[in-house]
């Protein structure tokens, strides 16, 4: 994934020389930069290979404000930079307990856990009139922060993770400067979860103790991002 990014950067760059050098040919992009406030509905596509105890991963739902900046470097051509923050609910789901007494298809709060994914995208734009759709792709970084364990395990841990990102949206003109905005991004984001549930090793059991202490999973999160907004050309 690092080379994704050095070579999103490259393609960045790239572009900003070749912008620049044809701007006096077109003025085809009267704005170089839009601003765009969304609303985000952020679903996690949620699966899970979980040791010792099994089971699959389930992650809520959440609904954030985002912010984004877009930069053209042609007509066509435009890097856009997004910014949201996200907090989700996590769980296991149909996981063995049965060693410490609390079943074989159990369920196990992991408490919640805030995101912060920012996303960097090379867009290629095709206005028609006042429609501008878009497609686009770049790379992902995401930032695990403030988690909070939950009621039953002793700690979780998750390891922040770069991302490929895709998108695809439209702008449609309301004014010169104002435009609403529809875009749907999917993030091919996986991490690896660590759950410290030693805590839940009966008295009588101490040998349990290591097994519980150390339990991995490695969890895709693969979020589909549906949001609607409006912008600002500037």
């Amino acid at each position: 994934m690092k080379s994704l990014f050095v070579f999103a950067a490259m393609m960045i760059v790239g572009l900003g020389v070749f912008g620049q050098s044809t701007e006096s040919k077109s003025s085809e992009t009267r704005y170089n930069w839009r601003i765009r406030l969304r609303g985000v509905g952020v679903m996690p596509q949620e699966s899970a290979t979980i040791g010792v105890i099994g089971g699959d991963a389930k992650i809520s739902n959440s609904f954030i404000p985002e912010l984004d900046f877009t930069y053209f470097f042609t007509g066509h051509w435009a890097a856009e930079l997004i910014l949201g923050t996200t907090r989700h609910k996590v769980s296991t789901v149909g996981s063995d307990l049965s060693a410490i007494g609390a079943g074989s298809n159990a369920s196990v709060d992991l408490g919640k856990v805030w995101l912060l994914p920012p996303t960097l995208t090379l867009q290629y734009h095709y206005p028609v009139g006042k429609f501008n759709p878009y497609l686009g792709a770049g790379i992902n970084y995401t930032i695990f922060y403030n988690a909070d364990q939950g009621p039953v395990v002793k700690n979780v841990d998750y390891k922040n993770k770069f991302a490929f990102a895709a998108q695809a949206g439209i702008d449609y003109d309301v004014s010169k400067r104002f435009f609403i905005n529809i875009d749907l991004k999917k993030i091919f984001l996986s991490t690896t979860a660590t759950v410290d549930a030693a805590n839940l090793t009966p008295a009588a059991s101490p040998q349990l103790s290591p097994v519980l202490g150390n339990i991995q999973a490695d969890v895709k999160i693969n979020p589909w991002l549906l949001g609607a907004g409006i912008g600002y050309k500037f």
